[in-house]
């Protein structure tokens, strides 16, 4: 039923908040600041709050990099070029990886049957690194990083980019997977392709966003795939 599988990187394949933990630790004591749990754990709530913002077209991807430590300096009250700390946070990030249980397994399995396209919201930078890092670039048939495409997910304009590049592309035999409720599963929505949304740890839906299928991991998405 399906051919073409759009597949996100980060939290879906490899770990991102593992990857995260280590490239934000070591970026802030570069920078004098001590990363404690509480400090990295408000870290991640201002990311995700300034990347959903760029979803909603409120940010630019510019300001999301660099504002997320500007505010995070401001509630910590310390003082720090924040520019040259999203540089030196990418350059930490771009390097190393960690897959998800199943996911580099499933990778081998699913590029035999179905064409893998891999779609991201990252930074290019960071992504292709991290591509290179894990090796796993020769199992999609195209790369489509938002920075790369000029828009991001779930912006229509990112999909009709990406179905552009698709040969023989139809919408009926696609479907996106990730874990991102707001980019992967509305995108996939409003592009009028099946969504799979990766919940592992049981979320509920939000803002009336509801995917199509729903699974665990990545490892699980080859037996729904041949259930279908």
């Amino acid at each position: 039923m399906y051919k073409f599988l759009l597949i996100d990187l980060d939290d879906t394949i490899l770990d991102f908040h593992k990857a995260e933990k280590i490239a934000l630790g070591k970026t802030l004591e570069e920078f004098g600041i001590e990363p404690t749990e509480e400090t990295c754990a408000l870290y991640s709530r201002i990311n995700r709050e300034h990347w959903e913002r760029l979803e909603r077209k409120e940010l630019t991807r510019e300001q999301v990099l660099v504002g997320r430590f500007a505010t995070l300096f401001e509630a910590v009250e310390m003082t720090a070029d924040a520019e040259l700390c999203a540089r030196t946070y990418e350059q930490n990030l771009s390097h190393g990886h960690w897959f998800l249980p199943g996911a580099l397994e499933a990778l081998e399995s699913l590029e035999k049957k179905y064409q893998l396209y891999l779609a991201s919201n990252g930074t290019a930078r960071v992504q292709h690194g991290r591509l290179d890092s894990a090796n796993i670039r020769h199992f999609f048939r195209e790369i489509f990083i938002s920075q790369e495409i000029g828009a991001n997910k779930p912006d229509p304009e990112y999909f009709r980019a990406c179905f552009e590049k698709i040969p023989g592309f139809d919408p009926k035999k696609t479907m996106i997977i990730g874990d991102s409720l707001t980019s992967d599963i509305l995108g996939g929505i409003q592009a009028g392709i099946a969504t799979c949304w990766i919940n592992p740890q049981h979320k509920p839906t939000r803002n009336g966003i509801t995917p199509e299928y729903e699974l665990e991991s990545l490892s699980q998405l080859e037996a729904l795939l041949e259930n279908l």
